[in-house]
Parts: structure tokens; sequence; C-alpha cells
């Protein structure tokens, strides 16, 4: 979760590039009874062309042979699923650029503000990055969640787009970027909102609790993240996979010494371990599962030669100054805003377990705290399907999922959301 893009930016790509369209104009479009659709700009990259998000998750590219949106200038037609056609109006926003400082460096944003008269109740949300390096996927969230009445921004993560400084993935130093975004849009946004925090998704789901404990936030929203350490969710996703493979006992229990020579090696930057993991290597020998065990990072080690991971070990695993042990309860336990957080019941590069228990713990402690799970989902929340030869096809993000957020950022949760289920009460 943490060296990957953001699952959910390549789920919104298709594979297959669009067919010839003539590209509309970005953002979201309605039809004023509840249907929604949000256009990305035009890709120049592969694959071209522009991408669709709709309220119920459906997603694709524009021009596509199934695509049910169809572009004509201003005015989206829309193909619903019981046979007729609806057309959609782009729906006016306020798009306002900023630029901030945090910890020295100079980051750029944009606060997104449903236009129409001024709405002081109306609540503003500041968008928590990934681990991606782009502003893409944050770009689609607030055009949706702009759409569903909520203010919304957006900054590019200190060493990406415009934002000056280095990439880290830090998550003291993002905490600080996090609140000073909040701070600047609650600056640019005065007199024009109510209640203001954060939403992250997937490494999000470490900053932006986090964040919320250095400024005034009164909600957290997150989406596929974890509340245990990167070092934990190596171990998990480990642990997923050897589930998966139903390894023996004794198997299971090397993949565990595994995930505890590759921490040691983590938690001192590569200064020991070396000897623990090469007595792993050479226990676990030619296994089979060997050559396909993941985890975040152990089975990359377990395969890479003692003398390779001594000279670059380092610089290929242990470069952006990510926090290995990372108390992420912690932050939860010192958080006084309300809490949302949204489970991938099937989530791969962030299994649920621990993070499922640590929050039930909090929620029956008395925190403030919601937490659904969807199932058959995986990280991004998408659904999928499964080839034959076991890979996870995105194939939507699942329906409830972005009604949800919008509806508990407005504290307006009623209803059903697809197939989610409330784990708190």
């Amino acid at each position: 979760m943490k060296r990957r893009f953001s699952l959910l930016a390549a789920c919104l790509a298709l594979a297959a590039p669009a067919t010839a369209s003539a590209a509309c104009a970005p953002g979201a479009y309605g039809d004023g009874a509840g249907g929604l659709v949000v256009l990305t700009p035009a890709a120049t990259t592969s694959p071209p062309g522009q991408r669709y998000l709709l309220l119920d998750g459906r997603r694709g590219a524009l021009g596509g042979a199934d695509a049910p949106v169809v572009c004509d200038g201003e005015v989206l037609s829309y193909a619903a699923s019981e046979g007729r056609t609806t057309a959609l109006s782009r729906i006016a926003t306020q798009e306002t650029p900023a630029d901030f400082t945090s910890a020295g460096t100079r980051l750029v944003g944009q606060l997104i503000e449903p236009a129409g008269p001024v709405d002081p109740h109306r609540p503003l949300v500041v968008l928590v990055h990934g681990s991606e390096r782009t502003m893409a996927v944050a770009a689609i969230y607030g055009q949706m969640l702009a759409a569903q009445g909520i203010s919304v921004f957006a900054y590019q993560k200190r060493g990406t787009g415009e934002s000056e400084g280095e990439y880290t993935q830090n998550f003291e130093l993002l905490a600080d970027d996090a609140a000073a975004a909040l701070i600047q849009a609650r600056r640019m946004a005065a007199g024009r909102f109510g209640r203001s925090g954060f939403f992250g998704g997937s490494q999000g789901g470490w900053v932006a609790p986090l964040a919320a404990t250095r400024t005034q936030a009164d909600f957290v929203a997150i989406g596929f993240g974890l509340v245990v350490s990167p070092i934990e969710e190596d171990r998990e996703q480990l642990l997923d996979e050897a589930r998966t493979l139903r390894l023996a006992p004794d198997a299971v229990a090397q993949v565990e010494r595994l995930s505890k020579a590759s921490a040691r090696l983590m938690r001192t930057h590569f200064t020991e371990g070396f000897d623990d993991l090469a007595r792993v290597r050479a226990e676990i020998g030619d296994a089979p599962w060997a050559q396909t065990i993941n985890g975040e990072h152990s089975g990359d080690m377990l395969r890479m030669s003692d003398a390779d991971l001594r000279r670059i070990g380092r610089a290929r695993f242990d470069n952006l100054e990510l926090i290995w042990d990372y108390d992420a309860e912690a932050a939860l336990r010192n958080l006084k805003a309300p809490l949302l957080w949204v489970l991938a019941a099937e989530d791969r590069a962030a299994p649920i377990g621990a993070t499922r228990a640590i929050l039930s713990k909090l929620s029956a402690a008395g925190q403030p705290i919601d937490a659904y799970l969807f199932p058959d989902t995986d990280h991004g929340m998408v659904e999928f399907r499964t080839d034959a030869e076991g890979n996870r096809i995105s194939t939507r993000i699942t329906d409830g999922y972005l009604r949800l957020l919008a509806d508990w950022i407005k504290q307006d949760v009623h209803g059903r959301y697809g197939r989610a289920e409330k784990l708190t009460r």
C-alpha cells in the first residue's frame, strides 16, 4: 500500500484505449434527481481519452463501445439500465487556486466549491493523499464530492506536480502538510462552510487522523486504510497470501520468521538483520511458494541475494523516510473528532483483520467511530473478477461507497449503501 501508486488510480483507467470521441469539459454532470457523472480531463498518455465515473461506482472510457455515457458539448446523455436516456448538464463549481506553506515548503492546491448561494453550513473537506505521486485520484473524488454539495480542498503532495520539496512517505511531515492544507482551506472558504475535516484513502489512513490531532478538525473519513504499522502491514499481507496458498503449518512458521527478519532490517535501516534473513533464506530453500510470496517487501528481500541486499537494500526498500513502527492506534486514541472508517472485505494490499479488531475495541471504549464493511471488494473499494490464473481484474468501485462518504460528511447518513455492513453502533 505504501510504495505502490494507489490502486484506485489504476482502476479508474481501462486497459484498452477509448474509441475516438470529442472531449467534453471535465467536471461533474447531473440530472437534478441524483444522477451524477464525473469526467476526467482528456489523457494524452496510454490509455488516451477521457474517463467517466458514475455515482454508483461504474467507470470506464468515454466513447467505449459499452459506455453508458455519450458526450455532446456541455450535455451528457446517460443510458440508464432500464433503457431510457437521461440528459445530464454540467454542474457549476467555483475553483480557486491556492498555494500555502508547510514546514518551509510551498505547496499548491485548489479549492472547489459548489456554485450558487453562499451556504455557511456546507461541509469542507481536505483530501489527503494515498501513496500516489499525482493528484489524479484527488481530482476525481473532489469533483464527485463537490457534486454532492461539499466544498473540497485538494493539494499536490510535496515533491509532486507544482508543489515544492522532496517526495516522502514520512507520516509526521505529511500530517503537518495536511494540517496546513486545512488551515488554508478554512481561510479561503471563510463564511462559506460549517464543519471541516479530512478524507484520506489508503496511506491517508495513517496521515489524516494524525493531522486531525494537529489542527481543529470536526471529522475524519478514511477509506481502505490500516490501523497497524507498515511492518505489521507486510506481515498481514504475507499471512494472507499464505492462507490463499494453503501453506502447511511449518511453512506458515517460516513465513512468520521471514517477516520478523525483514522487519529487523527495516527497523534498523539496514544496519542489523542480514544474518537473520540469510538463515531464513537457507531454511526456506527452494520451496515453490518462495517464488510467489510477496508481502509489501519481504518476498522481494527473500529473493535477493545477501550480497545485493547488503549493497542496495536500503536504497531500494528504505528510501522514503517511512516510520516502520508507526503507532496508528495511538493516533486514533488521541483523536477527538468523529471518525468514519470504510473497509474493503477482500483487501489484499491492506488486509483488514487487525484493523477491524482495533476499530471495534476503540468503538466499544466510547470513541465516536462509524465503521463500514463492503463485501467482495479489494483495495480502492473496487469489485473484481478473478481470471484463470487467479489474478484479480477490477470492474468498478462498489455501489454505495461514494454516496456513503458524502452523506457521512454531511451528517445525513440514511438508507442503504449498496451491500455495506455497519460494524459499529
